[in-house]
């Protein structure tokens, strides 16, 4: 077996990091996309993007589809709504948030389903192709924060929040923390997005297998690789942090 040059053996280490370093970011941005699915299914399903508040006259809330407000004689609320009856959603607005907040979800969950892609493809373009979805994930997210306060002039709403309730202008009733949780997820989506983009491109800029030793440093190039994932990872981290707090419990 022929022995390596100095620079050559130089060269084999920092590809051996490379693989290595890269291979653990990509675990972590996995393990962090699995959660935010989670985040936004929550926040796809619960009814609680705003609601009753102390000046309110009665209980209640509204969610994408799904509302429930509370008998003035009674107190009990009666809720409604159902993302596969689109006759019982309040507002034509609401039923476009629904729509664009879940094909996000959607394709979320099948950045997920194309980790099984790792074991047949390569890996840069598994990186692309889920950085890609999460890109058009953050833009669904988007529009369907913006586009549902459009809806809150429907009777419904104005019947728990009040006459002075109009589109974009909530009147008596108050934001809860699904809404919230959906705007700082359209950020979560794009950091990682933008972390499979840096992984995606990684792959792409791995030393070959002969070890060949380019006129950049490879040690810089690493440097920076890890410096530019460890601070989408800290940003990922805190704003993990922000969507758990904003989860009180289910009942409020």
């Amino acid at each position: 077996m022929s022995k390596l040059l100095p620079a050559q053996e130089a060269a084999r280490i920092y590809h051996t990091n490379y693989v290595r370093n890269a291979r653990a970011m990509g675990v972590l941005w996995a393990l962090f996309t699995l959660c935010f699915s989670i985040l936004m299914v929550v926040t796809f399903i619960q009814p609680y993007w705003i609601g009753d508040s102390i000046d309110t006259p009665q209980a209640g809330y509204f969610g994408l589809f799904s509302y429930c407000i509370g008998n003035a004689l009674t107190g009990e609320l009666i809720c409604k709504g159902s993302p596969l009856d689109f006759g019982t959603i309040p507002s034509s607005a609401f039923k476009t948030a629904m729509f664009f907040v879940g094909i996000s979800t959607f394709l979320i969950i099948g950045s997920i389903l194309c980790f099984s892609l790792f074991f047949f493809c390569n890996a840069a373009t598994v990186y692309k192709v889920c950085a890609w979805m999460q890109l058009a994930a953050a833009a669904g997210l988007m529009i369907g924060c913006l586009i549902y306060p459009d809806g809150w002039d429907s009777s419904e709403v104005k019947r728990l929040c009040g006459d002075k309730t109009d589109k974009y202008t909530l009147g008596a009733c108050t934001v809860r923390w699904a809404y919230i949780l959906c705007i700082i997820g359209i950020l979560d989506a794009l950091i990682l997005s933008f972390l499979a983009f840096v992984l995606g491109n990684r792959q792409d800029n791995l030393l070959p297998s002969d070890f060949k030793v380019e006129n950049k440093d490879p040690n810089t190039s690493n440097k920076i690789f890890t410096y530019t994932i460890s601070l989408g990872l800290i940003l990922e981290i805190t704003i993990k942090c922000s969507l758990v707090k904003q989860i009180p419990s289910m009942g409020h």
